[in-house]
Order: structure tokens, then C-alpha cells, then sequence
């Protein structure tokens, strides 16, 4: 799996759909519900369902990181899995506060 900046890639167990804003400094293998992510053109295995660790869910429009590879994406489509690498849950990058201006 070559993650590339703009590449774009789908979970195999439910409907999330990411882009890939900043590739891992290494090699890793990107999940979605427990499962490896899937090429954008590939089809999806009928009757898959995420691993119940894996559950809590995608949102779309938020990005996601992974400060041990640097790996970061943006979430294209909702989905019930949540985004992983190697086992290890993605955290979400919230906005940046901006300074008041009184």
C-alpha cells in the first residue's frame, strides 16, 4: 500500500472513504474497522462488517492522524469503522482556536 499525498482510498467493511493529505515517514498499513484500506476502484467484499473494536466511526470533513508515522487524512465519506494503523486508533485533529480580538 503506497500512500501518497491526494491518493484516494475506501474501507472494505463499510461506506468510509479517505484522502490521504500527508503520507507516513515509513511503510504502515492503513485500516478502516480492523481491515486494511482498499484501492478506490476496488470493489468492496458484500456482507463485510467492521471488528467490534474497531467500531466508533468515521466522520467526514475531519482529519485524522497518526503522530508516531506522521501519517494524516481527511475523512471523504462517513463510514462505522474507524480508521487505524496497525491496530493503533487514529486520532482526530480538531481546528485551531483563533485568538480573540477584543
Amino acid at each position: 500500500m503506497e500512500l501518497k499525498p491526494g491518493s484516494r482510498w475506501r474501507s472494505a467493511v463499510c461506506s468510509t472513504e479517505v484522502v490521504i493529505v500527508r503520507p507516513p515517514s515509513a511503510p504502515v498499513s492503513l485500516e478502516c474497522g480492523g481491515q486494511p484500506l482498499i484501492a478506490f476502484a476496488a470493489e468492496r467484499v458484500e456482507g463485510a462488517a467492521p471488528a467490534t473494536e474497531h467500531a466508533a466511526g468515521t466522520a467526514a470533513g475531519k482529519r485524522y492522524f497518526d503522530a508516531d508515522s506522521g501519517l494524516e487524512v481527511l475523512a471523504s465519506k462517513a463510514g462505522d469503522g474507524s480508521l487505524s494503523v496497525g491496530g493503533k486508533a487514529l486520532a482526530r485533529k480538531d481546528a485551531k482556536a483563533l485568538p480573540s480580538s477584543d
